[in-house]
């Protein structure tokens, strides 16, 4: 493990491969941690990328550095994180890949910036929230998928995470990814950045600031405000999707693909559900190997 810092945050990541290689940023998602990529890094390192990897806010070793910085988990505070860590490594442009929240930081940092950005596998699509939005229902079984979220809402889902949070991931783990197999060693390795002193209440903030819930750090007033007019992502992007997703149906992202207004392919994954990184590792590699083709 490494650490850098940026104005905000010390950031723990992992990084493979030569120094030399087009650099490759892999973002995890929520509930996990920089092990969702255990199988995509190597073969990729070993291919001639430079791969980095790193823990969010609010995960594992990455913490602020000022104890007065609001534990925002918001859209515009991942996508500015990304940067920052990019500009602290001295990376002008890099081939991102994501999903989950780690998804939404890449597609933000592609919208905003996007000759920061050599390419893009964006897992589940676009992944930039429509906040003015959000208070429309969806469809039941739709609502029904994100029960954890209207949990996190109340004080006792605040509560319930801060008592239970390797067992909501061992759950959700198993509701988002059905066809996963997954043991209870693979789970406690993740589980080791809950102890984030700052992940419940990134989390929670994270979770009511997409319905209008929270108020966000005023420093990122300006990036959400661009955010709000769902910005074009104008990169090469690869799409993926597992077809067993428990979070997103894959045809619910559909909607939102001509947001990619680049080259844009969308690739179904049989099986795979949520945790596409681990279940279908091969896949995120072939996406990332043929996004980096298309600039030779």
């Amino acid at each position: 493990m490494k650490t850098v810092r940026t104005p905000v945050l010390e950031i723990g990541y992992r990084e493979t491969g030569p120094a030399g290689g087009l650099p490759v940023i892999l973002l995890h998602g929520w509930p996990s941690d920089v092990h969702d990529y255990d199988d995509v890094a190597p073969p990729l390192a070993a291919a001639g990328f430079r791969v980095l990897v790193p823990w969010l806010r609010g995960f594992g070793p990455t913490r602020f550095l000022d104890a007065a910085t609001p534990r925002s988990g918001q859209q515009a505070a991942l996508g500015a994180d990304l940067r920052d860590f990019m500009d602290a490594l001295s990376i002008p442009s890099a081939i991102l890949a994501g999903y989950d929240w780690g998804g939404r930081a890449a597609c933000v940092a592609a919208a905003l910036w996007p000759a920061r950005v050599a390419g893009l596998v964006a897992i589940t699509g676009y992944g930039i929230q429509d906040i003015a939005a959000a208070a429309r229902p969806a469809p039941p079984d739709q609502e029904f998928r994100y029960w954890y979220q209207w949990y996190f809402h109340t004080e006792r889902g605040r509560a319930g995470l801060e008592a239970n949070r390797t067992g909501i991931a061992r759950l959700l783990w198993k509701q988002w990814s059905p066809n996963w197999t997954f043991d209870e060693a693979t789970l406690a390795a993740t589980a080791i950045s809950f102890e984030n002193p700052d992940f419940a209440d990134v989390t929670i903030q994270s979770y009511r600031h997409r319905y209008g819930n929270a108020a966000g750090d005023p420093a990122y007033e300006a990036l959400e405000a661009a955010l709000a007019a769902q910005p074009p992502i104008p990169v090469p992007a690869i799409i993926l999707h597992g077809e067993a997703d428990g979070v997103s149906a894959p045809a619910s992202t559909v909607p939102r693909d001509h947001l990619f207004t680049g080259e844009m392919e969308r690739r179904l994954i049989p099986r795979a559900g949520h945790f596409l990184t681990r279940e279908n590792p091969g896949s995120v590699v072939a996406a990332i190997v043929r996004l980096a083709q298309r600039q030779t």
